[in-house]
Protein backbone atom coordinates (compact mmCIF):
# COMPACT_ATOMS: atom_id res chain seq x y z
CA UNK A 1 0.00 0.00 0.00
CA UNK A 2 1.75 3.39 -1.30
CA UNK A 3 1.51 5.91 1.62
CA UNK A 4 1.33 10.03 2.20
CA UNK A 5 0.95 12.10 4.20
CA UNK A 6 -2.04 13.85 2.30
CA UNK A 7 -4.21 12.52 -0.60
CA UNK A 8 -5.81 15.35 -2.67
CA UNK A 9 -9.37 14.10 -4.03
CA UNK A 10 -9.55 16.25 -7.43
CA UNK A 11 -7.23 17.87 -9.01
CA UNK A 12 -9.51 21.05 -9.88
CA UNK A 13 -8.59 24.61 -9.09
CA UNK A 14 -8.56 23.88 -5.34
CA UNK A 15 -6.91 20.58 -5.01
CA UNK A 16 -4.44 21.45 -7.58
CA UNK A 17 -4.19 25.28 -5.21
CA UNK A 18 -3.88 22.63 -2.15
CA UNK A 19 -1.28 21.03 -3.80
CA UNK A 20 0.69 23.10 -4.37
CA UNK A 21 0.77 24.78 -0.59
CA UNK A 22 1.26 21.75 0.78
CA UNK A 23 4.30 21.17 -1.74
CA UNK A 24 5.87 24.56 -0.42
CA UNK A 25 5.39 23.22 2.94
CA UNK A 26 7.61 20.18 2.42
CA UNK A 27 4.66 18.16 2.36
CA UNK A 28 4.49 14.74 0.79
CA UNK A 29 1.06 14.84 -0.93
CA UNK A 30 -0.56 13.02 -3.89
CA UNK A 31 -3.65 14.10 -6.34
CA UNK A 32 -6.37 11.72 -7.37
CA UNK A 33 -8.26 12.75 -10.29
CA UNK A 34 -11.05 10.93 -12.24
CA UNK A 35 -10.08 12.79 -15.51
CA UNK A 36 -7.76 10.86 -17.92
CA UNK A 37 -5.86 14.42 -18.22
CA UNK A 38 -5.50 17.74 -16.68
CA UNK A 39 -7.74 18.72 -20.29
CA UNK A 40 -11.01 20.39 -19.91
CA UNK A 41 -13.21 20.51 -22.23
CA UNK A 42 -14.94 24.27 -22.34
CA UNK A 43 -14.47 27.20 -20.19
CA UNK A 44 -16.18 26.50 -17.29
CA UNK A 45 -15.44 29.40 -14.84
CA UNK A 46 -14.22 32.55 -16.60
CA UNK A 47 -11.86 34.51 -14.09
CA UNK A 48 -9.78 35.89 -11.17
CA UNK A 49 -11.11 38.06 -8.63
CA UNK A 50 -8.69 40.92 -7.18
CA UNK A 51 -8.28 38.75 -3.94
CA UNK A 52 -7.55 35.35 -5.63
CA UNK A 53 -5.14 37.30 -7.92
CA UNK A 54 -3.42 38.72 -4.64
CA UNK A 55 -3.14 35.49 -3.25
CA UNK A 56 -1.55 34.03 -6.34
CA UNK A 57 1.28 36.95 -6.03
CA UNK A 58 1.80 35.83 -2.64
CA UNK A 59 3.07 32.82 -4.34
CA UNK A 60 5.03 34.13 -6.97
CA UNK A 61 2.75 32.80 -9.77
CA UNK A 62 0.65 35.71 -10.44
CA UNK A 63 2.44 36.92 -13.56
CA UNK A 64 1.68 33.51 -15.35
CA UNK A 65 -1.60 33.53 -15.20
CA UNK A 66 -2.10 37.88 -16.06
CA UNK A 67 0.47 36.54 -19.33
CA UNK A 68 -2.48 35.10 -20.34
CA UNK A 69 -5.69 36.38 -19.00
CA UNK A 70 -7.14 39.83 -19.70
CA UNK A 71 -7.55 42.41 -17.18
CA UNK A 72 -10.79 43.76 -16.70
CA UNK A 73 -12.72 45.41 -14.15
CA UNK A 74 -15.05 42.30 -13.63
CA UNK A 75 -16.35 42.25 -10.00
CA UNK A 76 -20.26 42.95 -10.13
CA UNK A 77 -23.61 42.23 -8.14
CA UNK A 78 -27.09 41.24 -9.73
CA UNK A 79 -25.37 42.37 -12.98
CA UNK A 80 -24.35 46.14 -11.81
CA UNK A 81 -20.83 46.55 -12.45
CA UNK A 82 -18.54 47.62 -9.68
CA UNK A 83 -14.94 49.62 -10.73
CA UNK A 84 -12.81 48.73 -8.06
CA UNK A 85 -9.65 50.54 -10.06
CA UNK A 86 -9.19 52.90 -6.91
CA UNK A 87 -8.90 50.37 -4.41
CA UNK A 88 -5.66 50.47 -2.67
CA UNK A 89 -4.54 46.78 -4.09
CA UNK A 90 -1.80 46.44 -6.70
CA UNK A 91 -4.12 44.59 -8.52
CA UNK A 92 -7.27 46.44 -8.94
CA UNK A 93 -9.03 44.42 -11.35
CA UNK A 94 -10.27 41.00 -12.02
CA UNK A 95 -8.97 38.78 -14.83
CA UNK A 96 -10.70 37.56 -17.55
CA UNK A 97 -9.57 33.85 -18.28
CA UNK A 98 -11.35 30.51 -18.67
CA UNK A 99 -10.86 27.34 -16.28
CA UNK A 100 -9.29 25.49 -18.54
CA UNK A 101 -6.44 27.98 -18.34
CA UNK A 102 -6.02 28.11 -14.88
CA UNK A 103 -6.20 24.96 -14.50
CA UNK A 104 -3.31 24.31 -16.62
CA UNK A 105 -1.62 27.15 -15.49
CA UNK A 106 -1.62 25.63 -11.49
CA UNK A 107 -1.12 21.87 -12.92
CA UNK A 108 2.41 23.19 -14.31
CA UNK A 109 3.15 25.28 -11.08
CA UNK A 110 2.38 21.95 -8.87
CA UNK A 111 4.06 19.99 -11.35
CA UNK A 112 7.02 21.81 -10.77
CA UNK A 113 7.07 21.08 -7.19
CA UNK A 114 7.08 17.62 -7.91
CA UNK A 115 3.67 16.50 -7.09
CA UNK A 116 2.30 13.35 -8.18
CA UNK A 117 -1.08 13.49 -9.78
CA UNK A 118 -2.54 10.29 -11.01
CA UNK A 119 -5.28 10.70 -13.03
CA UNK A 120 -7.58 8.03 -14.81
CA UNK A 121 -8.83 7.33 -11.26
CA UNK A 122 -10.63 8.25 -8.09
CA UNK A 123 -11.98 7.86 -4.77
CA UNK A 124 -14.52 5.32 -4.25
CA UNK A 125 -13.99 4.92 -0.38
CA UNK A 126 -12.46 5.33 2.72
CA UNK A 127 -11.91 4.29 5.98
CA UNK A 128 -10.19 6.24 9.03
CA UNK A 129 -9.07 5.78 12.15
CA UNK A 130 -6.54 7.65 14.94
CA UNK A 131 -3.71 7.28 12.67
CA UNK A 132 -4.54 8.03 9.25
CA UNK A 133 -6.96 6.74 6.45
CA UNK A 134 -7.06 4.05 4.21
CA UNK A 135 -8.04 5.36 0.52
CA UNK A 136 -9.76 2.85 -1.70
CA UNK A 137 -9.30 3.17 -5.69
CA UNK A 138 -11.16 2.54 -8.42
CA UNK A 139 -8.71 0.99 -10.18
CA UNK A 140 -8.47 -1.65 -7.19
CA UNK A 141 -5.49 -0.08 -5.31
CA UNK A 142 -5.12 1.52 -2.32
CA UNK A 143 -3.48 4.43 -0.60
CA UNK A 144 -2.60 5.26 3.06
CA UNK A 145 -2.41 9.24 4.00
CA UNK A 146 -2.45 10.94 7.04
CA UNK A 147 -5.01 13.17 5.90
CA UNK A 148 -7.54 13.02 2.80
CA UNK A 149 -9.33 16.08 1.69
CA UNK A 150 -12.30 16.41 -0.38
CA UNK A 151 -11.99 18.81 -3.49
CA UNK A 152 -13.92 16.55 -5.63
CA UNK A 153 -16.78 18.94 -6.49
CA UNK A 154 -20.51 19.50 -5.53
CA UNK A 155 -20.98 15.77 -5.73
CA UNK A 156 -18.56 14.83 -3.29
CA UNK A 157 -17.96 11.54 -2.82
CA UNK A 158 -15.69 12.54 0.11
CA UNK A 159 -18.43 14.42 1.79
CA UNK A 160 -20.78 11.81 1.59
CA UNK A 161 -18.90 9.22 2.61
CA UNK A 162 -17.86 11.04 5.75
CA UNK A 163 -21.86 11.91 6.79
CA UNK A 164 -21.40 15.67 6.36
CA UNK A 165 -24.71 17.25 6.16
CA UNK A 166 -24.91 19.45 3.35
CA UNK A 167 -28.30 21.30 3.93
CA UNK A 168 -29.72 24.45 2.13
CA UNK A 169 -31.90 25.23 -0.32
CA UNK A 170 -33.52 23.75 -3.49
CA UNK A 171 -33.04 24.93 -7.14
CA UNK A 172 -35.52 27.56 -8.46
CA UNK A 173 -33.96 28.32 -11.69
CA UNK A 174 -32.24 26.03 -14.04
CA UNK A 175 -30.00 27.18 -16.82
CA UNK A 176 -28.23 25.15 -19.58
CA UNK A 177 -24.39 26.06 -21.10
CA UNK A 178 -22.91 24.98 -23.67
CA UNK A 179 -19.78 25.91 -26.27
CA UNK A 180 -20.81 25.41 -29.90
CA UNK A 181 -20.30 26.57 -33.28
CA UNK A 182 -23.40 28.20 -35.33
CA UNK A 183 -23.63 28.55 -39.12
CA UNK A 184 -24.88 31.60 -38.47
CA UNK A 185 -23.86 34.72 -36.59
CA UNK A 186 -25.47 35.31 -33.04
CA UNK A 187 -26.94 38.14 -31.42
CA UNK A 188 -24.71 38.26 -28.42
CA UNK A 189 -25.19 39.64 -25.28
CA UNK A 190 -27.41 39.40 -22.54
CA UNK A 191 -31.65 38.93 -23.06
CA UNK A 192 -33.74 38.67 -20.67
CA UNK A 193 -37.82 37.72 -21.24
CA UNK A 194 -40.49 36.11 -18.84
CA UNK A 195 -38.67 33.22 -18.40
CA UNK A 196 -35.53 34.55 -17.37
CA UNK A 197 -31.98 35.40 -18.58
CA UNK A 198 -30.13 34.48 -21.45
CA UNK A 199 -26.78 35.03 -22.90
CA UNK A 200 -24.81 34.47 -25.92
CA UNK A 201 -20.55 35.51 -26.32
CA UNK A 202 -18.20 34.58 -28.15
CA UNK A 203 -15.65 32.39 -26.28
CA UNK A 204 -12.30 34.09 -27.80
CA UNK A 205 -12.42 37.70 -27.63
CA UNK A 206 -10.15 40.64 -26.23
CA UNK A 207 -10.77 43.96 -24.41
CA UNK A 208 -9.63 47.13 -26.55
CA UNK A 209 -9.75 50.16 -24.33
CA UNK A 210 -11.93 48.77 -21.93
CA UNK A 211 -14.49 47.01 -24.05
CA UNK A 212 -14.78 43.50 -25.46
CA UNK A 213 -14.07 42.78 -29.07
CA UNK A 214 -15.48 40.07 -31.07
CA UNK A 215 -14.33 38.93 -34.55
CA UNK A 216 -16.63 36.44 -36.78
CA UNK A 217 -16.93 32.94 -36.28
CA UNK A 218 -15.32 30.84 -33.46
CA UNK A 219 -17.19 28.99 -30.80
CA UNK A 220 -19.86 30.43 -29.15
CA UNK A 221 -20.75 30.28 -25.19
CA UNK A 222 -24.45 30.28 -24.92
CA UNK A 223 -26.54 29.73 -21.62
CA UNK A 224 -30.29 29.85 -21.56
CA UNK A 225 -32.16 29.64 -19.10
CA UNK A 226 -34.88 26.41 -18.91
CA UNK A 227 -38.74 26.76 -18.48
CA UNK A 228 -38.53 24.70 -15.76
CA UNK A 229 -36.69 23.08 -12.77
CA UNK A 230 -35.95 19.38 -12.32
CA UNK A 231 -34.80 18.35 -15.71
CA UNK A 232 -32.66 15.06 -15.15
CA UNK A 233 -29.94 13.25 -17.26
CA UNK A 234 -27.73 14.79 -19.84
CA UNK A 235 -28.51 17.32 -21.73
CA UNK A 236 -27.96 17.19 -25.69
CA UNK A 237 -27.39 19.13 -28.52
CA UNK A 238 -31.70 18.74 -29.61
CA UNK A 239 -32.28 20.71 -26.20
CA UNK A 240 -30.30 23.28 -26.37
CA UNK A 241 -31.75 23.42 -30.26
CA UNK A 242 -35.10 23.72 -28.84
CA UNK A 243 -34.43 26.40 -26.44
CA UNK A 244 -32.99 28.57 -28.50
CA UNK A 245 -35.89 28.45 -31.00
CA UNK A 246 -37.83 29.26 -28.08
CA UNK A 247 -35.80 32.08 -26.73
CA UNK A 248 -34.38 33.79 -30.31
CA UNK A 249 -36.49 32.34 -33.03
CA UNK A 250 -33.64 30.06 -34.25
CA UNK A 251 -30.96 27.57 -33.63
CA UNK A 252 -28.62 30.17 -35.61
CA UNK A 253 -27.27 26.09 -36.71
CA UNK A 254 -25.23 25.07 -34.15
CA UNK A 255 -23.20 22.31 -34.64
CA UNK A 256 -20.15 20.94 -33.15
CA UNK A 257 -20.86 21.36 -29.40
CA UNK A 258 -17.63 20.79 -27.00
CA UNK A 259 -19.77 20.62 -23.98
CA UNK A 260 -23.07 21.10 -23.03
CA UNK A 261 -24.20 21.13 -19.45
CA UNK A 262 -26.80 22.43 -16.67
CA UNK A 263 -26.46 24.30 -13.62
CA UNK A 264 -29.03 25.55 -11.11
CA UNK A 265 -28.80 27.85 -8.20
CA UNK A 266 -29.33 24.80 -5.49
CA UNK A 267 -27.25 26.44 -2.42
CA UNK A 268 -26.25 24.05 0.06
CA UNK A 269 -23.02 24.50 2.96
CA UNK A 270 -21.27 21.60 4.66
CA UNK A 271 -22.21 21.57 8.31
CA UNK A 272 -18.60 20.54 8.97
CA UNK A 273 -15.43 21.38 6.79
CA UNK A 274 -14.06 18.41 8.88
CA UNK A 275 -14.17 15.40 10.11
CA UNK A 276 -11.77 13.68 11.90
CA UNK A 277 -8.89 13.08 9.46
CA UNK A 278 -11.23 14.03 6.52
CA UNK A 279 -11.44 17.64 5.54
CA UNK A 280 -13.44 19.29 2.65
CA UNK A 281 -12.72 22.19 0.51
CA UNK A 282 -14.28 24.38 -2.71
CA UNK A 283 -17.66 22.98 -4.00
CA UNK A 284 -17.09 20.27 -1.70
CA UNK A 285 -17.78 22.18 1.02
CA UNK A 286 -20.10 24.85 -0.59
CA UNK A 287 -22.35 25.38 -4.01
CA UNK A 288 -24.32 28.25 -5.02
CA UNK A 289 -25.14 30.12 -8.72
CA UNK A 290 -22.27 31.12 -10.37
CA UNK A 291 -23.40 34.71 -10.59
CA UNK A 292 -21.15 36.64 -9.53
CA UNK A 293 -18.57 34.77 -10.27
CA UNK A 294 -17.12 33.39 -6.63
CA UNK A 295 -17.16 29.95 -6.70
CA UNK A 296 -13.59 29.26 -7.80
CA UNK A 297 -12.28 32.28 -5.84
CA UNK A 298 -13.87 30.76 -2.82
CA UNK A 299 -12.23 27.41 -3.40
CA UNK A 300 -8.93 28.32 -4.64
CA UNK A 301 -8.68 30.95 -0.88
CA UNK A 302 -10.06 27.63 0.95
CA UNK A 303 -7.37 25.79 -0.15
CA UNK A 304 -4.81 28.81 0.93
CA UNK A 305 -6.16 28.97 4.65
CA UNK A 306 -5.97 25.26 4.80
CA UNK A 307 -2.80 24.12 3.36
CA UNK A 308 -0.34 25.93 5.93
CA UNK A 309 -2.39 24.83 8.67
CA UNK A 310 -2.74 21.23 7.53
CA UNK A 311 1.41 21.91 6.90
CA UNK A 312 2.45 22.24 10.59
CA UNK A 313 -0.33 19.85 12.01
CA UNK A 314 1.37 17.07 9.89
CA UNK A 315 4.78 17.92 10.57
CA UNK A 316 4.01 17.62 14.14
CA UNK A 317 5.01 21.71 14.78
CA UNK A 318 1.63 22.43 15.76
CA UNK A 319 -1.20 20.36 17.27
CA UNK A 320 -3.99 18.93 15.60
CA UNK A 321 -6.96 21.10 16.99
CA UNK A 322 -5.20 24.31 14.98
CA UNK A 323 -7.43 22.84 11.79
CA UNK A 324 -10.71 24.10 13.52
CA UNK A 325 -9.92 27.10 12.96
CA UNK A 326 -9.91 26.22 9.54
CA UNK A 327 -13.93 25.15 9.47
CA UNK A 328 -14.14 28.40 11.98
CA UNK A 329 -12.50 31.34 9.33
CA UNK A 330 -14.17 29.60 6.10
CA UNK A 331 -17.38 28.35 7.00
CA UNK A 332 -18.49 32.02 7.34
CA UNK A 333 -16.81 33.61 3.90
CA UNK A 334 -18.77 30.75 1.85
CA UNK A 335 -22.07 31.52 4.12
CA UNK A 336 -21.94 34.85 3.03
CA UNK A 337 -21.05 33.99 -0.71
CA UNK A 338 -24.49 32.12 -0.47
CA UNK A 339 -26.58 34.68 0.70
CA UNK A 340 -25.18 37.28 -2.04
CA UNK A 341 -25.68 34.89 -4.72
CA UNK A 342 -28.95 33.96 -3.07
CA UNK A 343 -29.48 37.62 -3.39
CA UNK A 344 -28.32 38.01 -7.04
CA UNK A 345 -30.57 35.90 -8.06
CA UNK A 346 -33.62 37.14 -6.67
CA UNK A 347 -32.57 40.90 -8.04
CA UNK A 348 -32.29 38.79 -11.21
CA UNK A 349 -36.11 37.82 -11.74
CA UNK A 350 -37.83 39.35 -14.71
CA UNK A 351 -40.78 40.38 -13.33
CA UNK A 352 -41.61 44.38 -13.40
CA UNK A 353 -41.19 44.51 -9.55
CA UNK A 354 -38.02 42.94 -9.31
CA UNK A 355 -37.28 45.24 -12.22
CA UNK A 356 -37.94 48.08 -10.26
CA UNK A 357 -36.07 46.72 -7.03
CA UNK A 358 -33.12 46.06 -9.56
CA UNK A 359 -33.05 49.60 -10.77
CA UNK A 360 -33.14 50.74 -7.08
CA UNK A 361 -30.35 48.93 -6.36
CA UNK A 362 -28.06 49.81 -9.21
CA UNK A 363 -28.99 53.58 -8.27
CA UNK A 364 -28.05 52.78 -4.63
CA UNK A 365 -24.55 50.85 -5.89
CA UNK A 366 -23.65 53.71 -8.42
CA UNK A 367 -22.84 55.87 -5.24
CA UNK A 368 -19.31 55.96 -3.48
CA UNK A 369 -19.82 54.07 -0.20
CA UNK A 370 -21.80 51.37 -0.95
CA UNK A 371 -20.16 50.69 -4.38
CA UNK A 372 -17.00 50.13 -2.06
CA UNK A 373 -18.45 47.94 0.30
CA UNK A 374 -19.76 45.46 -1.98
CA UNK A 375 -16.92 45.89 -4.44
CA UNK A 376 -14.53 44.71 -1.99
CA UNK A 377 -17.07 41.69 -0.98
CA UNK A 378 -17.18 40.89 -4.35
CA UNK A 379 -13.70 41.35 -4.87
CA UNK A 380 -13.07 39.09 -1.76
CA UNK A 381 -10.76 42.34 -0.55
CA UNK A 382 -12.92 42.66 2.43
CA UNK A 383 -12.21 39.03 4.50
CA UNK A 384 -12.42 39.86 7.89
CA UNK A 385 -11.24 36.60 10.71
CA UNK A 386 -12.01 36.95 13.47
CA UNK A 387 -9.29 37.02 15.40
CA UNK A 388 -10.97 39.45 18.32
CA UNK A 389 -10.76 43.11 19.17
CA UNK A 390 -7.46 45.27 18.03
CA UNK A 391 -6.22 47.45 15.22
CA UNK A 392 -8.35 47.30 11.75
CA UNK A 393 -5.78 44.97 10.37
CA UNK A 394 -6.11 42.11 12.74
CA UNK A 395 -7.79 39.28 10.81
CA UNK A 396 -7.45 41.04 7.28
CA UNK A 397 -4.97 40.74 4.59
CA UNK A 398 -1.93 42.21 4.54
CA UNK A 399 -2.01 44.97 1.76
CA UNK A 400 1.55 44.67 -0.52
CA UNK A 401 3.67 47.51 1.06
CA UNK A 402 6.75 48.29 -0.54
CA UNK A 403 8.95 47.79 2.30
CA UNK A 404 12.55 49.70 2.99
CA UNK A 405 14.65 47.07 4.53
CA UNK A 406 18.50 46.27 4.97
CA UNK A 407 18.71 44.35 1.77
CA UNK A 408 16.91 47.20 -0.25
CA UNK A 409 12.89 47.43 -0.87
CA UNK A 410 11.35 44.72 -0.49
CA UNK A 411 7.36 43.74 -1.64
CA UNK A 412 5.80 42.13 1.13
CA UNK A 413 4.23 39.66 -1.20
CA UNK A 414 7.62 38.64 -1.94
CA UNK A 415 8.47 37.79 1.42
CA UNK A 416 5.15 35.75 1.64
CA UNK A 417 6.29 33.27 -1.57
CA UNK A 418 7.98 30.46 0.47
CA UNK A 419 4.76 30.18 2.07
CA UNK A 420 6.41 30.95 5.70
CA UNK A 421 5.08 33.42 8.02
CA UNK A 422 6.86 36.69 8.54
CA UNK A 423 6.95 39.25 11.76
CA UNK A 424 7.41 42.32 10.52
CA UNK A 425 9.25 44.75 12.77
CA UNK A 426 8.09 48.82 11.56
CA UNK A 427 9.59 50.42 14.27
CA UNK A 428 12.93 50.47 15.82
CA UNK A 429 15.24 47.46 14.90
CA UNK A 430 15.60 44.89 17.35
CA UNK A 431 14.50 41.47 18.24
CA UNK A 432 10.66 41.31 18.97
CA UNK A 433 11.04 37.77 20.90
CA UNK A 434 10.51 35.44 17.96
CA UNK A 435 13.43 33.61 18.62
CA UNK A 436 12.13 30.47 20.36
CA UNK A 437 10.01 30.51 17.09
CA UNK A 438 13.04 31.00 14.80
CA UNK A 439 12.86 27.54 12.32
CA UNK A 440 9.24 28.82 11.82
CA UNK A 441 8.83 32.24 11.66
CA UNK A 442 11.09 34.82 9.73
CA UNK A 443 11.92 38.31 11.45
CA UNK A 444 12.31 41.02 9.19
CA UNK A 445 13.13 44.62 10.64
CA UNK A 446 11.88 47.43 7.92
CA UNK A 447 10.29 51.08 7.26
CA UNK A 448 7.39 52.19 5.59
CA UNK A 449 6.43 56.02 5.14
CA UNK A 450 3.44 55.70 3.36
CA UNK A 451 -0.08 55.24 4.65
CA UNK A 452 -1.75 52.37 5.68
CA UNK A 453 -4.98 51.59 3.34
CA UNK A 454 -7.68 48.85 3.49
CA UNK A 455 -10.12 48.37 0.95
CA UNK A 456 -13.22 49.74 1.39
CA UNK A 457 -12.56 50.91 5.51
CA UNK A 458 -9.95 53.62 4.07
CA UNK A 459 -6.65 54.65 6.10
CA UNK A 460 -5.79 53.06 9.07
CA UNK A 461 -3.17 53.76 11.95
CA UNK A 462 0.22 52.63 11.07
CA UNK A 463 1.11 49.94 12.99
CA UNK A 464 4.75 49.09 14.67
CA UNK A 465 4.90 45.42 14.33
CA UNK A 466 2.88 42.79 12.52
CA UNK A 467 2.59 38.52 12.26
CA UNK A 468 1.49 37.86 8.94
CA UNK A 469 0.33 34.03 8.52
CA UNK A 470 1.13 32.24 5.19
CA UNK A 471 -2.27 33.24 3.72
CA UNK A 472 -0.88 36.79 4.03
CA UNK A 473 -3.98 37.36 6.72
CA UNK A 474 -2.57 39.36 9.53
CA UNK A 475 -2.49 37.17 12.90
CA UNK A 476 -1.30 40.04 15.30
CA UNK A 477 -0.79 43.62 15.65
CA UNK A 478 1.56 45.10 18.36
CA UNK A 479 4.25 47.36 19.09
CA UNK A 480 7.94 46.30 21.21
CA UNK A 481 6.15 45.75 24.04
CA UNK A 482 5.22 42.21 23.15
CA UNK A 483 1.58 41.90 24.32
CA UNK A 484 -0.48 38.90 22.84
CA UNK A 485 2.66 38.07 20.84
CA UNK A 486 3.92 34.68 21.87
CA UNK A 487 0.15 33.70 22.44
CA UNK A 488 -0.20 34.52 18.66
CA UNK A 489 2.61 32.41 17.68
CA UNK A 490 1.59 29.59 19.63
CA UNK A 491 -1.81 29.49 18.71
CA UNK A 492 -1.18 29.63 15.18
CA UNK A 493 2.43 28.38 14.75
CA UNK A 494 2.66 25.76 17.72
CA UNK A 495 4.57 26.21 20.98
CA UNK A 496 7.95 27.56 21.30
CA UNK A 497 11.23 25.49 20.71
CA UNK A 498 13.00 24.64 24.12
CA UNK A 499 16.22 25.97 24.37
Amino acid sequence: MTEHEVVIAGGGPTGLMLAGELALAGVDVAVVERRATQDLPGSRAGGLHARTIEVLDQRGIADRFLAEGQVAQVAGFASVRLDISDFPTRHPYGLGLWQNHIERILAGWVGELGVPIQYDVEVIGFTQDETGVDVALSDGRSLRAGFLVGCDGGRSLIRKAAAIEFPGWEATTSSLIAQVEMADEPELGIRRDASGTHALGKVEYEIRDGEVAYQKGGVVGVMLTEKSVGATGEPTLGDLRERLIAVYGTDYGIHSPTWISRFTDATRQAVAYRKGRVLLAGDAAHIHSPVGGQGLNTGVQDAVNLGWKLAQVVHGSAPERLLDSYHAERHPVAARVLRTTMAQVALMRVDDRTEALRESVSELLSMDEPRKRFAAMMSGLDIHYDLGEGHPLLGRRMPDLDLVTADGTLRVFNLLHGGRPVLLNLAEPGPLGTTPWADRVRAIDANYGGAWELPALGTVPAPAAVLIRPDGYVAWVGDRAQLGLADALTTWFGPPTKA
